[in-house]
């Protein structure tokens, strides 16, 4: 018995550490035994989405599509002068920006009279079931009363909202209503405006792009008439400061009785002017001949080598033909003296030919030498013969000169206001040809269409997502409950969570007294019931065929969860077929005499181990089964069932019958229940369905093992069969056999 014990012990550890681990299976059974009501949830979430999508008034959206083009076309050569031309993407989005202006908006609503539409006057629509503007303003209206009057000032808006503010609520809602969507990369721009009323929204996108179109051109217009204005404004002013400045320039000549031909000329200024440009001829002249002069001067004590670099004497034709000649004679001379001495006669005839050479060209050095000084003197008495001249005639040659700067000043002025005055006559020519010519920037490639379906709202997608999120809802809460109940509803989580075999369940009994259901199989009220306990009786008999099981403790993890009916139940069972015990080991709690009625005093357990009762007189027979209650209530029931006479009276008894049934304390109330346990041949665990936590359980049980008591089985009871049917678990098919689940109504479930 203690190797099957340890063994059960090692197992059930085993399968402890493996419990926790995430159970898909279970999480899929559990889904699906709450299928129809996820189904119900999904239905009505469905069918509400669906209501409320049928409720919500449709909204259209009517699309109209412009192309803006970032140039007009120039029918003038010239530039516009007015305006600039922007490129690029920040021209469209500007072109952008103004499609969603309020500008736009306030001609749209002026053209289609939208502050008179149901849809958009506030005058013609149902206010809010709780106006809170309306209560906050009237909180302040009676904040700001006066105080020493007690009167209460009105609202300025007393009377209803007026014009301008509607009209202000109508732009702006039409505003919100209005989408810009560019086309990908193309100047192409959809207009978009959403309206409940389709053939309103239809009429607003056209609306919005013929209003642009329009504002585009009147733009321009006004700016076409702004510069026309503005340049005949300036065409006056020009035309009038080209005649005055004529005017002063004629004024001029006739009273200086001046002649313009070609500039201004007369006979004695025509000679003055002649003297002067000779004059300036020969100043040019002697300032040349002096500067040559001064070089010739500069250069004088070097000797005639350094007059000959002097650039007046080096750029004469004759110095460059003689000192090309010295060159060839010196040449000559070098490569002579190389092949041949010094005293060779063909040395010596090229020494004389560079000698003559050299002297050639000294003579002509000093020639021109010569000419420089003779030309500088003539300059200079040529230049104090003119500057006589002009001296004599300064006075009427300044004065010439005066009146000429005058007359060129006069002359540019004319000449500057004529450019002028010509240019802007031809721009204004040229606008006031192409004024009514106005060239739009933008036109409609689509207008828009009566939308045939709304886009919101989506009821398809809107009834979908809502049964897809009641799904995932639903499948959650599903999950949680069944995280949060965490208890034992089903044959298969007992086996799985306690890795030991469920020798049965019990079926809940309602409407009995506890003592009622102490008595279930032996008046056999209760068929289903009765069949339960022949279930354990014959899996506890299958169970000790190699060693009958003569000791059968009966116990559970909290009171309240049936173990004494179970063990009552279980000897009436036993004892169609052997001798049966059924001992009431409660030594705290007894029930036993409480259930079958016996006298007040009647000795029992307590009174046995104590040696105060003999066994003869401690047994009563009821209904066939011998039965010892508990007896006296002990002060100490652990230390007698802890001794050593308590092990001895079991031995006794075990000897006297088949079988001995004890109903043993809850195991996590009590210690007593692992005191009785080492005493059993096998042990029944009772749990409660749907009500005995899981960890209570594995701890129990827990405990059980590791003192080495032999846990044969579990009987799960209290089970409302048809409540767990509903939600798909099944306990096997004789319930079905006797028609339990349906003529048996749901009762309460029986407590021990």
């Amino acid at each position: 018995m203690d190797t099957t014990a340890r063994h059960q012990a090692r197992t059930w550890i085993a399968s402890r550490l493996t419990s926790d681990a995430p159970d898909m299976l279970q999480m899929w059974q559990t889904i699906w035994r709450r299928k129809w009501g996820i189904l119900a949830l999904i239905l009505i979430v469905m069918m509400v989405a669906a209501l409320g999508t049928f409720a919500v008034t449709p909204t259209y959206r009517a699309t109209a599509t412009l192309l803006i083009e970032q140039k007009k076309a120039n029918v003038v050569s010239i530039e516009q002068v007015y305006g600039a031309e922007g490129t690029g993407n920040e021209y469209l989005e500007t072109q952008f920006q103004l499609l969603k202006s309020r500008a736009l908006a306030e001609r749209v609503v002026r053209r289609l009279e939208l502050t008179s539409h149901p849809e958009f006057d506030p005058r013609q629509q149902d206010g809010p079931l709780i106006d809170v503007r309306g209560l906050l303003a009237g909180f302040s209206s009676v904040a700001e009363a006066n105080p020493a009057t007690g009167t209460q000032s009105l609202p300025e808006n007393a009377g209803g909202p007026s014009e301008a503010k509607i009209f202000d609520e109508v732009t702006r809602e039409l505003m919100a209503r209005v989408t810009i969507e560019p086309m990908g990369k193309s100047q192409l721009v959809k207009v978009m405006v959403d309206m409940t009323d389709p053939e309103l929204a239809t009429r607003a996108a056209n609306a919005l792009a013929n209003g642009f179109i329009e504002a585009q051109l009147e733009a321009s217009m006004d700016m076409s008439m702004m510069a026309t204005t503005w340049m005949n404004n300036r065409m006056v002013e020009l035309r009038s400061k080209l005649k005055d400045a004529e005017s002063r320039l004629q004024a001029f000549r006739e009273k200086e009785n001046l002649v313009d031909v070609g500039g201004v000329a007369s006979v004695s200024a025509a000679e003055l002017t002649a003297t002067s440009d000779r004059m300036i001829d020969a100043r040019r002249q002697r300032a040349e001949a002096q500067s040559q002069y001064r070089q010739v001067e500069s250069m004088r004590k070097g000797g005639w080598e350094k007059l000959a670099t002097i650039p007046a004497v080096l750029g004469h034709p004759l110095i460059q033909q003689f000192k090309s000649d010295e060159a060839k004679a010196r040449a000559k001379v070098d490569e002579l003296s190389k092949r041949y001495g010094s005293r060779h006669p063909a040395l010596e005839a090229a020494r004389s030919d560079l000698a003559a050479a050299s002297a050639s060209l000294r003579g002509q050095v000093e020639q021109i030498v010569a000419g420089i000084e003779r030309n500088y003197q003539l300059a200079v008495a040529n230049e104090e013969s003119l500057r006589a001249s002009v001296e004599s005639n300064k006075a009427q040659i300044q004065k010439i000169s005066r009146k000429e700067f005058e007359v060129r000043e006069l002359m540019r002025e004319v000449e500057a206001n004529r450019t002028l005055y010509d240019t802007f006559m031809t721009r204004l020519k040229e606008t006031t040809a192409t004024a009514d010519l106005e060239a739009a920037n933008a036109r409609v490639v689509d207008p828009a269409v009566l939308p045939s379906a709304p886009i919101r709202p989506m009821k398809g997608l809107i009834v979908g997502l809502s049964g897809i999120l009641a799904l995932v809802c639903s499948v959650a809460m599903t999950l949680l409950l069944q995280i949060l109940n965490n208890t034992f509803k089903s044959i298969e989580e007992v086996e799985s969570k306690l890795n030991l075999p469920v020798l049965g369940i019990l079926p809940l009994v309602k409407n009995r007294q506890r003592s009622q259901i102490a008595h279930l199989f032996s008046s056999n009220e209760d068929r289903s019931f009765s069949e339960s306990i022949r279930t354990i009786r014959t899996g506890l008999v299958l169970s000790g065929m190699a060693e009958p099981h003569r000791i059968l403790v009966v116990t559970s993890s909290l009171p309240g969860e049936g173990k004494s009916t179970v063990a009552a139940n279980l000897a009436y069972a036993f004892g169609q077929l052997e001798k049966v015990l059924l001992v009431d080991a409660d030594l705290r709690r007894p029930t036993l005499a409480k259930n079958f009625k016996f006298p007040v005093g009647t000795p029992g357990l307590a009174n046995l181990i104590a040696g105060t009762a003999r066994v003869e007189d401690c047994i009563k027979t009821i209904e066939g089964i011998d039965m010892l209650c508990a007896g006296a209530v002990p002060p100490n029931p652990l230390e007698l069932l802890s001794s050593e006479r308590f092990a001895a009276v079991i031995e006794d008894l075990k000897s006297r019958y088949d079988r001995v049934i004890i109903d043993s304390p809850p195991i996590q109330a009590v210690s007593d229940a692992t005191i009785l346990a080492t005493h059993a041949d096998a042990q029944i665990y009772v749990i409660k369905s749907e009500t005995t936590p899981v960890p209570l359980a594995q701890k129990g049980v827990g405990q059980l093992l590791q003192s080495n008591s032999p846990v044969t089985g579990v009987v799960l009871n209290q089970v409302d069969v048809r409540k767990a049917q509903k939600q798909g678990y099944h306990y096997g098919g004789y319930y079905d056999y006797y028609g339990y689940t349906s003529s048996q109504p749901a009762t309460e479930a029986q407590k021990a």
